[in-house]
């Protein structure tokens, strides 16, 4: 982003030199806005026209270099994939079965988290609206995607299942639960639509100050994939405060324990949807965790929440 900037700052320098080319730097930065206002709406890769960019002409060969560059890096859904891919797979599997939650640092950029803030405003993109403390949930608002969901979220949900699955079917295994969950996303999909689990439960939270969630688990129907993830986009401290992320562990008899946890802008947790098998000197037996949201001091604190079943 930053080598996006200078270009653009190179240009416009340039530009006020040259004013017989002023009314092309100004063409530039508006085709700069259209270019940014698409993306926040599709995220495809878009250029801007090539009538702006004579092959001859070095001012505009350099504008268009710099917002390639600029156009290139706010189209993130190809990079999220990357990143996901390069996760040390085997050690959040560890995280996993042992903690129940992993997470994994800055898998969004600045520029994807704001743009995903910048869609709750976007009211088509959604199938239905929840006000929080109306359902005693809490106090906070979120919203249910409507399908198609945006391509940067549909990446990030098609990419991250493939390598839950394996853990997901281990603990069913080591629990003695007959079910088993497919290797692709697309597959348990068609799981959920056979048994009339059709709408979309990928959503996105927010929360301004005295907002919290009570503690609860997303089940949405029988299927049920029992691992979900959280993608925070506001910077703790900076954006909000208070608003610690909150997992609480039940074992058989012995009274609840709590985790709290403050993820950064950009970051990814994994958590369990419903429990986790923990092993005891005789087997494995289920550890039920819940998780929730405390009060947001200040501010205002936005995430996204993916849940791979859809709900009935």
């Amino acid at each position: 982003m930053y080598i996006a900037f200078l270009f653009a700052v190179q240009s416009f320098i340039h530009a006020k030199k040259h004013k017989k080319q002023s009314r092309r730097g100004q063409l530039f930065f508006a085709s700069l806005r259209e270019i940014h206002l698409q993306n926040q709406e599709t995220l495809p890769y878009r250029r801007i026209p090539t009538s702006l960019v004579p092959v001859n002409d070095s001012f505009n060969a350099n504008i268009f270099f710099g917002s390639f560059i600029l156009n290139t890096m706010l189209t993130k859904s190809i990079s999220a994939k990357e990143k996901i891919t390069d996760i040390d797979w085997k050690n959040v599997s560890g995280q996993m079965n042992t903690n129940g939650y992993s997470l994994i640092e800055n898998i969004l950029t600045i520029e994807e988290c704001d743009l995903l803030i910048s869609l709750y405003n976007k009211q088509e993109l959604f199938r239905k609206t929840i006000t929080m403390e109306r359902y005693h949930f809490g106090l906070g608002e979120y919203k249910y995607f409507s399908y198609p969901l945006p391509p940067l979220i549909q990446t990030i949900r098609e990419t991250v299942y493939p390598f839950l699955a394996p853990i997901a079917n281990t603990w069913m295994n080591v629990l003695k639960i007959e079910t088993q969950f497919p290797a692709a996303f697309s597959e348990l999909q068609t799981l959920c639509h056979n048994n009339k689990q059709d709408k979309p439960t990928v959503l996105i939270l927010k929360y301004g100050k005295g907002g919290h969630n009570t503690l609860h688990q997303d089940l949405y129907g029988e299927i049920f994939f029992p691992i979900q993830l959280v993608l925070f986009l506001n910077e703790p401290g900076k954006d909000y405060t208070g608003g610690e992320f909150v997992l609480t562990e039940q074992v058989p008899r012995a009274q609840s324990k709590a985790i709290v946890l403050q993820p950064g802008k950009g970051d990814m947790l994994l958590f369990t949807t419903n429990f986790r098998p923990a092993k005891s000197k005789t087997g494995y037996y289920r550890v039920n965790m819940k998780h929730g949201v405390s009060e947001v001091r200040s501010g205002n604190r936005h995430t996204v929440g993916i849940i791979f079943h859809d709900a009935q």
